[in-house]
């Protein structure tokens, strides 16, 4: 299954600088360091955090200067500061959408602590990374986390380390690579090289923002006069949603991406419209973004105050450049309501009495009761599907509810197992049970290879 794209890109007038402010991010626990678990899905790093004592889950995103939160559903509880009202522009081609200004008390992320840190509350209900993830996303944080410490992001253990940077060695690794960082906006950014295609420059040098809160391998802002062209082999398709609405453009592979003493081939880039990115594009020397997919490739030690970034392999560095094969993307809609048909079983036993030594049982009846047991049920809706793709040539749309994936239901899956699901080799049979309406309907397709 496709990786599922960034949501929530945002652009904020901030002040820039990187050095440690005083009323930072602090380690509570007056050691040296502090960890916390994460959770990896899609490619992108979920971190447990606490607002003013509420538990929540924060996407960790190095892609924004400042620290969001999603409108909170009704039930949920949280006393916050609100300031003021504003307005807010990202990726996509729609309006601006409008936000609160606000402070909390105290945020933490495990052992580490900001009082008074300043935050935007976006209060669109339907601009969220719940639906996309199958969990609940509060929120997304980047700059103030990573400003004040080293950061250690283990892909391998799912583990984040906070160093603090006064205490903080670097030990000798000769497996590593250590390449500069350059800031824009409290935004980090590195200089790579890649080669688009075989018959074209095979070393062009490309600024890009390194975007742990994006799921893709590599976007490429489409730029001749630079080198950087849309390869041959290409396909349309949906990139994801921004602040101002969906973005589409073109996917394709590159020939070859080099990061320092690291180098990947076929590697997979999306290629944005240039109506998507209009708001982006003020940092002309901007030309992409590195995402989750080739970040989680490496041991990552991001030195913000030194300007520095450490890269050592992980285990997924070797994995595959996959495509969704099916052409189906999916998303969690809340809940759905079965009915299921249950039988009870009443067995009635007539004793008729004792003759000597003997028992003499009646004959036994068995009664089966059919009684109805209705069940809530999550609801996984096909959000997106690729034009042309073996569902879409299927029969499958948008809105449809899957039920069953090869005679396995899927209604009490994780989201990402349900998309693990759609995965396989090509040529790989899939059947689907879909609910349409008040249809259930059946399709077949073979996953195919897009590039």
């Amino acid at each position: 299954m496709q990786a599922i794209k960034k949501h929530i890109i945002i652009l904020f007038i901030c002040i820039c600088g990187i050095s440690q402010a005083q009323n930072g991010f602090r380690i509570i626990t007056g050691k040296d360091k502090a960890a916390v678990s994460f959770k990896l899905i899609n490619n992108l790093i979920v971190i447990p955090v606490e607002i003013n004592g509420v538990e929540m889950s924060f996407l960790l995103d190095s892609g924004v200067n400042k620290p969001i939160m999603f409108s909170l559903n009704p039930g949920d509880s949280l006393s916050i500061e609100q300031k003021e009202r504003i307005h807010l522009r990202g990726l996509g081609s729609g309006e601006a959408i409008e936000a609160v200004k606000a402070r909390s008390d105290f945020f933490n992320v495990g052992d580490i602590q900001k009082l008074n840190l300043e935050l935007y509350i976006i209060l669109d209900q339907d601009i969220n990374m719940s639906t996309r993830l199958g969990i609940p996303i509060h929120g997304i944080i980047g700059y103030d986390v990573f400003k004040d410490f080293i950061v250690e992001i283990n892909y391998n253990t799912e583990r984040i380390k906070f160093h603090n940077p006064e205490t903080y060695e670097y030990s000798n690794c000769r497996k590593c690579t250590d390449l500069p960082l350059t800031f824009r906006n409290n935004k980090p950014y590195i200089d790579v090289e890649v080669a688009i295609e075989e018959d074209k420059e095979p070393d062009v040098p490309v600024k890009l923002l390194i975007d742990s809160g994006g799921s893709d391998a590599l976007w490429l802002f489409e730029e001749a006069a630079k080198g950087i062209t849309i390869p041959e082999k290409k396909f349309d398709d949906f990139l994801g949603r921004g602040l101002s609405g969906s973005i589409y453009g073109m996917r394709a592979r590159v020939k070859k991406f080099n990061m320092g003493i690291f180098s990947f081939e076929n590697a997979k880039v999306a290629f944005p419209d240039s109506t998507a990115i209009a708001y982006v594009k003020n940092f002309k020397e901007r030309n992409g973004s590195i995402g989750g997919e080739i970040l989680k490739r490496f041991r990552v030690i991001f030195d913000y105050g030194n300007q520095r970034i450490r890269l050592k392999k992980s285990k997924y560095f070797s994995d595959p450049f996959r495509y969704n094969m099916s052409g189906i993307e999916l998303q969690h809609n809340g809940m759905r309501v079965i009915q299921e048909v249950k039988k009870r079983n009443n067995s009635i036993h007539t004793n008729y009495g004792r003759a000597g030594n003997s028992t003499n049982l009646g004959e036994v009846s068995v009664v089966y009761e059919h009684y109805n047991k209705f069940s809530l049920v999550k609801a996984y809706e096909i959000a997106e599907i690729r034009k042309d793709s073996p569902a879409g040539l299927a029969g499958l749309k948008e809105g449809d509810i899957i039920v069953s994936i090869n005679g396995r239901k899927v209604d009490r899956l994780s989201l990402s197992k349900v998309t693990g699901m759609l995965e396989g080799k090509e040529n790989k049979k899939m059947r689907l049970k879909v609910l349409r309406g008040d249809l259930v309907l059946k399709f077949e397709f073979r996953l195919k290879e897009v590039l």
